[in-house]
């Protein structure tokens, strides 16, 4: 996974047409698949190779926790003789998965497949069986759609430019164009041995400019013309993949969280697992920011997916058999998800899925629909008070479930048609956002990630800014009189000289400065009228970043 890199852009900066989208604006040929995995809502994902023996983490301890040289002969005793690929199969089934994602090489340069590109494969293992050709019949067998993980850097082989640890290296006497045919070459073999494949999910792509990324997409298409492919190969492509957070609410283009069960992506002896709670919730929240969730587990050296995690999984499914209405072929809204739940809709419902009670009740924005009705889908009774300031709903404390109360609102009119509804206490919720600049120019670190009530997404700028503004508009004049901003602690340190500024339609007023600015920041100032507010970092070490920029009354 990437972990430390990035290198993608934004369609719109490249000119390139919307998912599921050609240039003349008629669907692409992907469209009807990119629509059937927006519906699936969940999959899995599965990190898995001989590195799996030492119990680090794939790829990037190459050279780091394990010497390079022991890395590299990990293969040669690597003997999964427990792996059943019909038993993951089952496991994902059980969970309610719609799809899985294999890694059918990581950063590492080891190959899981019978690729006639490389010795470095697993034919040449003590095990010798091609575990891609299994999982892709077992999966068509059982049901279940395939897709292929293909890192697009690869720090062992000698063309590609960087190398172990972590790509920080640079090797002798590289070629990026020997090193693309080699990649395409692999990409072929994935698709006319395995195929077709539901997705290519690339990754990392260290060196490659947005020309020969599109190059590689493009050549990709060329053998699958209706194959998904995310955004990891230096070009936007069908979907955004944002990683280990819950992505922000975006239903203009599709997007799939990517996240491990555990800590780690590659299986780890003891590792962490989440709880139930935040299994099921992270699931919801995707939905409800109208994305997918792409579930890593990762197998044992036995390859058997640990029992544990085989338990937590087949929980969730037990979950969706019974709600999986209000996850499936839903779309995110109109209520953007939060600390209170989400929301999630198709024709004239609305499903919220409430997480967090206060007294009983819970208070959301007002819909601009009449409500005609309501079913508690978890079981129960509530009841729905609906006025022109908004949603009140209140339940006996044996209808509120633990993890999510699910409660059906049944409309006077089409719930697509609702614009997204910030649900916040902060007077910048529903506002607009805007900035000097932001990280890469890639959605998913807008400005609007600044506001959106989610502290998991964030509003990022360029590596090397060293100065930046962001702005909140609150489309009308506001009362005034407190700031909050949130930032992860890495990411505090960055500033070191700010100011923050309001204005209502005269000049802007300095309402509070600052050198320093701690991951949680609050500024109380007599009260001012204002439409605007403005974070002008005038001094940061490194590319400021920001969670949320909330603004208060007094």
């Amino acid at each position: 996974m990437v972990r430390a890199l990035a290198a993608v852009g934004l369609a719109a900066i490249l000119g390139l047409p919307a998912a599921g989208q050609s240039a003349s604006g008629v669907p692409a040929p992907n469209a009807a698949k990119l629509q059937w995995w927006r519906d699936a809502r969940f999959g899995m994902f599965i990190h898995w190779g001989p590195v799996s023996i030492k119990g680090t983490e794939i790829g990037w301890s190459r050279g780091a926790d394990v010497p390079q040289a022991e890395y590299d002969a990990l293969y040669k005793q690597f003997n999964p003789t427990g792996f059943n690929a019909d038993e993951w199969v089952r496991i994902a089934k059980a969970a309610g998965m719609k799809y899985m994602v294999f890694t059918t090489k990581h950063h590492d340069g080891f190959c899981m497949f019978d690729t006639k590109q490389t010795d470095h494969n697993i034919m040449g293992s003590p095990f010798k069986r091609d575990v891609v050709k299994e999982l892709a019949e077992a999966c068509r067998k059982g049901g279940l759609a395939f897709g292929t993980y293909h890192s697009v850097c690869d720090w062992r082989h000698p063309d590609f430019p960087y190398g172990s640890p972590g790509g920080s290296t640079n090797k002798p006497n590289p070629s990026l164009d020997r090193y693309e045919v080699y990649l395409r070459n692999q990409v072929s073999e994935l698709i006319n041995n395995y195929g077709p494949l539901l997705v290519m999910w690339f990754d990392v792509p260290q060196g490659f400019s947005p020309e020969r990324g599109k190059r590689v997409v493009d050549f990709t298409r060329m053998l699958q013309p209706d194959i998904l492919v995310n955004n990891r190969s230096s070009v936007p492509a069908d979907f955004d993949t944002p990683e280990q957070t819950i992505g922000a609410y975006q239903d203009s283009r599709p997007w799939e969280t990517c996240m491990t069960i555990c800590n780690q992506w590659a299986w780890k002896p003891g590792d962490a697992m989440k709880p139930l709670s935040q299994c099921l919730q992270t699931l919801v929240k995707c939905a409800g920011g109208d994305g997918n969730l792409l579930f890593n587990v990762g197998p044992m050296p036995t390859g058997e997916i640990e029992a544990r995690q085989v338990k937590r999984l087949a929980e969730m499914g037990r979950w969706l058999g019974s709600f999986g209405k209000t996850v499936y072929a839903t779309r995110g809204g109109p209520y953007r998800p939060g600390a209170w739940g989400a929301s999630t809709r198709r024709d004239k419902t609305i499903y919220l899925h409430l997480m967090k009670w206060a007294d009983g009740s819970a208070t959301l924005p007002a819909l601009p629909a009449r409500v005609r009705g309501w079913t508690v889908v978890t079981g129960g009774s509530a009841h729905v008070k609906q006025t022109a300031e908004g949603l009140r709903i209140t339940a006996p404390r044996s209808t509120r479930r633990a993890i999510d109360t699910i409660i059906a609102l049944h409309l006077d009119r089409p719930a697509a048609a609702i614009k997204p509804i910030t649900v916040a206490g902060a007077l910048s919720a529903n506002g607009r956002a805007s900035a000097s600049n932001v990280y890469q120019n890639m959605d998913e670190y807008a400005a609007e990630a600044a506001i959106d009530d989610n502290p998991a997404s964030r509003w990022a700028t360029d590596a090397g800014t060293h100065s930046a503004w962001l702005q909140v508009d609150l489309t009308k004049p506001r009362t005034v009189g407190k700031v909050r901003i949130l930032q992860q602690a890495l990411y505090a340190e960055r500033i070191r000289r700010f100011e923050l500024l309001a204005r209502d339609t005269g000049e802007w007023t300095t309402v509070a400065t600052g050198t320093t600015m701690p991951a949680e920041y609050v500024a109380a100032f007599p009260a001012v009228t204002a439409r605007s507010i403005k974070l002008s970092i005038l001094e940061a070490t490194d590319g400021p970043t920001i969670d949320e920029l909330q603004v208060l009354p007094p």
